[in-house]
């Protein structure tokens, strides 16, 4: 049995857009603010370019990771992220999609670095990733989000759209 190949994406002529964005909404709603990414996306309504699919993951890594092989330009996951001194607060970075920690990959639950490293496994390649994340109060059990994370949900919709834009106008050189 050989290893796969990985697939290489077709070189983007000079002033050509980005066409296919993937926006994925991760997190658990039964543990409070970790449903944080899944909230913002039930927000969003479809997008007007057919090139951008928004999806709520939940958990669902592998359900991602399988989605992931498909040939994706960029990918904007929507995630909770630690208290770091500002819960409620939106952040938007971009991410390391090349570590290649020695992670196993529960079908039911969603770790990013085990989601990444299980595409490449299938021999897919990572898309460029940028995260629209929102630091958190609690992942304790339980549905609905804290007062700080559910009031930066509109903020947070709204990084949504402007990366998607820019990622759709970035012209590759």
């Amino acid at each position: 049995m050989s290893a796969a190949r990985p697939r290489r994406r077709r070189p983007r002529i000079r002033g050509e857009t980005t066409r296919k964005v993937l926006v994925a909404g991760i997190g658990n709603i039964f543990l409070s603010d970790d449903g944080f990414g899944p909230a913002v996306v039930r927000r969003l309504p479809p997008h007007r370019e057919p090139s951008v699919r928004i999806t709520d993951y939940g958990i669902r890594g592998m359900h991602l990771a399988y989605d992931l092989l498909d040939d994706w330009d960029a990918l904007v996951l929507v995630d909770a992220l630690p208290d770091r001194g500002a819960p409620g607060r939106v952040e938007v970075f971009d991410a390391d999609e090349t570590n290649d920690p020695v992670t196993q990959l529960d079908a039911h639950a969603m770790n990013p670095d085990a989601v990444f490293s299980m595409v490449r496994t299938l021999g897919g390649t990572v898309p460029p990733t940028v995260v629209v994340g929102c630091q958190i109060v609690s992942v304790a059990e339980g549905i609905g989000l804290t007062d700080p994370v559910e009031a930066a949900l509109a903020a947070a919709a709204d990084a949504v759209d402007s990366v998607v834009a820019e990622l759709l106008d970035r012209q590759e050189v």
